[in-house]
């Protein structure tokens, strides 16, 4: 009946998105979809700006479920030893449109974490100043619509239970438990007969969709005979969902008995409860601030030790401690030490929990390192597979990895090739296994009494190898999720910074430092002609500006010629503050205001000056708001000056035409390239002739000095008083 299902609603609010040139880039949707959920709907709604800067632009939505959907936009390169399977995306376009909306439907979701990540197309790479250009908002919101069962029939296990399908349009739900240790599970469909005793076609479903792959089972049953599929290795401690459909008359009711069977795989022990408790007394591990609980995959077996039981149980559980050392950062430890005994007989299960629900947003690494002397067949190989839900519990010289539903990931280590070594980028939330089993090349008979060690290192970690030299690990966050990205620099890409197609070599490298930093050497001239004309404060702050402007650009690097005297947020803060009051005095001095006014607003405009960095760093008007009043100042100067002298100040046609004309034009083509040219490609040329465009214009506007002020007059005026001193002394001597 339509009683029995409950509608649900979920939303988050909108996010404004970017042009993708890192994961940074894509907007996170994190969603919870509840258990016995038969429909699964996102709204998704995409909308654009109205102003004439607003373009067509084209959306791209990636889904996953369990864990943040794994994209590569740019096409970049992988780390080695990484697995990338395609996610799932579609596209939405805003063309004339203001706003787009799209619907996805999913029947039988899986349950749990759901994520969308949205984001534009890749990022053109010019830089942008604040202010000077009004980019145009896009925006993305994802809400959820879920459809659930209030009381699905759960099928026992061994237990036939007859049920009815209504009409093709109302399909059949029920659920059934799968056990912890469960190998196999047999699935059988008997009796099915139609309200109209005619033999009857229906289509079953086994299990749930996931994304961006999913492994739904389906059977078709024609007439009476019974029809049956087996599943191997399905989930553990997990709620199976099955759906049942008539494919018949749309007025008639279908008949159907259904049957579940299990097969238990009895796990042996490697060691008892007893050493498990003594071994963590005797080997207790070092405690690391913020560490939580262990958790293990403890014997299930006899308490007795398992030499003897290793022929007739089908696999051997190794215990494994989770040691959380960090946000997005797990070790797994071994209490029987990091060499594992791997037989022909039954495989080796090692559980690696990531079901905290905050563990999907690293790389999980597993490292596989065999003890060559260990293998008594030379040729024998140690397969292995690591999977998420269940365990693979039947390796064979394939290793497809496959279970139920899921595909795991292979590995395999041998005399030949002793080391191997597996990424999962973003895992997905879940109780995650690793197999290892030994593999002989002329059948497991032949090697029944072999037995190798391998060693086993098996960690989650934010970014694999903190993102390389060329990048920077960052923590993102979305609500309470926290998850983390790499953020390349100097020309390498790809996920975790790997990709050097592209790349810079050290000589570009060492050659854009270069640049940066010698470029503001020209302030040299500008700092002389500044002492030259006695104008000492000037002076000094140009001498600050090309200090810190040339070490916060030796700190600014992307690649490995850097070089850093203090933090980097003062070298930048330091840089910017120089660089605008720089602007500021220099325009004040063109103004010719008397000294003690002069001097005032030197101080009073370079604490606003920094009280405005401090506010917003990057805004355009904390640059263009002091020189424009500066401006002010100066033209009301100069006017007053004209009037008072009956004629145009400044009054030679000398200063005009060789040091004010040419310096207004370096300053007007200075800003020309700062605001309109730089890209990230071309940044460290574009901005070198920032410099030195800005340090030559200083030098021509800066005004001669007074005419009654001789440069470096004190030695002169020293010995003048001097001397006056010294003929008081010697008309009073000569006096008395």
């Amino acid at each position: 009946a339509d009683s029995l299902y409950v509608s649900e609603y979920f939303s988050q609010s909108a996010q404004k998105l970017s042009f993708y040139s890192w994961y940074g880039n894509a907007k996170l949707f994190h969603f919870h979809v509840p258990e016995d959920t038969v429909l699964l709907r996102w709204l998704l709604q995409a909308s654009r700006g109205k102003g004439p800067e607003c373009t067509s632009m084209e959306i791209t939505v990636h889904f996953r479920h369990g864990a943040p959907p794994v994209i590569n936009p740019l096409g970049t390169r992988f780390p080695a030893n990484a697995t990338v399977r395609p996610s799932y995306n579609i596209s939405i376009t805003l063309s004339s449109a203001v706003q787009n909306t799209t619907f996805v439907n999913v029947t039988t979701p899986a349950a749990g974490d759901w994520f969308i990540a949205a984001h534009l197309p890749q990022a053109a790479g010019r830089i942008e100043v604040k202010g000077f250009s009004t980019p145009c908002p896009y925006m993305f919101q994802a809400d959820m619509f879920v459809l659930r069962l209030t009381d699905m029939p759960v099928l026992e296990p061994g237990v036939p239970m007859p049920h009815t399908v209504v009409s093709p349009a109302k399909p059949l739900h029920v659920k059934v438990f799968v056990p912890k240790h469960t190998a196999a599970m047999r699935f059988q469909l008997s009796s099915c007969v139609t309200s109209e005793q005619r033999a009857c076609t229906v289509r079953v479903l086994l299990g749930s969709i996931t994304l961006p792959q999913s492994f739904q089972r389906s059977l078709t049953c024609t007439g009476s005979t019974n029809c049956s599929l087996a599943l191997e290795s399905p989930p553990w401690e997990k709620w199976l969902q099955i759906m049942v459909e008539s494919l018949g008359t749309a007025n008639a009711s279908v008949s159907v008995e259904m049957l579940a069977s299990f097969t238990v795989c009895r796990p042996g022990s490697t060691s008892s409860f007893l050493n498990f408790i003594s071994l963590n007394q005797s080997q207790p591990a070092p405690h690391r601030p913020g560490a939580a609980g262990s958790s293990a995959l403890a014997a299930a077996g006899a308490p007795q030790n398992t030499s003897g039981q290793r022929s007739s149980s089908c696999l051997q559980s190794q215990p494994v401690v989770r040691e959380d050392l960090d946000v997005v950062s797990v070790r797994y430890r071994l209490l029987n030490g990091p060499s594992v005994p791997v037989s022909s007989l039954s495989p080796t299960l090692l559980l690696l929990n990531l079901n905290t629900g905050m563990d999907s947003g690293g790389s999980l690494v597993v490292s596989l390192l065999l003890n060559k002397t260990s293998v008594s067949l030379a040729n024998a190989t140690v397969a292995a597979c690591v999977s998420a839900a269940s365990p693979v519990l039947s390796l064979n010289a394939t290793q497809n990895c496959s279970t139920a539903f899921s595909q795991g990931y292979p590995l395999s280590v041998s005399t030949s090739s002793a080391e191997a070594m597996l990424i999962v980028l973003y895992p997905q939330t879940d109780d995650w296994f690793l197999s290892l089993q030994l593999l002989c090349p002329r059948g497991q008979g032949a090697c029944a009494s072999a037995e190798g060690r391998v060693s086993v290192f098996a960690y989650l970690t934010p970014c694999f190898n903190d993102c390389g030299p060329y990048g920077q690990c960052s923590l993102l966050r979305r609500h309470g999720f926290l998850y983390a990205g790499c953020s390349c620099k100097a020309g390498w890409g790809g996920w975790s910074c790997t990709d050097d197609s592209k790349a810079q070599t050290v000589g570009t490298q060492n050659l854009a430092t270069l640049l940066l930093t010698l470029s503001n050497l020209m302030f040299l001239p500008a700092i002389a002609v500044a002492v030259y004309r006695f104008y000492l404060v000037e002076a000094s702050v140009y001498t600050y500006t090309m200090f810190f402007s040339t070490f916060y650009h030796a700190c600014d690097q992307p690649g490995v010629a850097v070089l850093c005297i203090m933090d980097y947020d003062t070298l930048q803060y330091c840089d910017f503050l120089g660089s605008v009051v720089s602007i500021w005095v220099t325009i004040l001095c063109m103004a010719r205001l008397k000294k003690i006014l002069k001097y005032v607003l030197f101080v009073l405009g370079t604490l606003l000056i920094a009280m405005s960095l401090q506010l917003d760093r990057r805004g355009v008007w904390n640059m263009m708001g002091p020189c424009l009043f500066a401006l002010l100042i100066m033209v009301s100067a100069w006017v007053h000056h004209g009037a008072k002298r009956r004629h145009c100040y400044p009054s030679s046609w000398k200063r005009w035409v060789f040091y004010l004309l040419p310096g207004i034009t370096l300053a007007f083509i200075a800003i020309s390239v700062y605001a309109f040219m730089e890209t990230n490609e071309n940044y460290y040329y574009t901005h070198s002739i920032w410099h030195v465009l800005v340090a030559c214009s200083v030098a021509f506007l800066l005004p001669p000095r007074d005419k009654h002020k001789k440069p470096w007059a004190w030695p002169q005026k020293l010995t003048c008083r001097y001397q006056i001193c010294q003929n008081d002394r010697e008309e009073l001597y000569a006096v008395t």
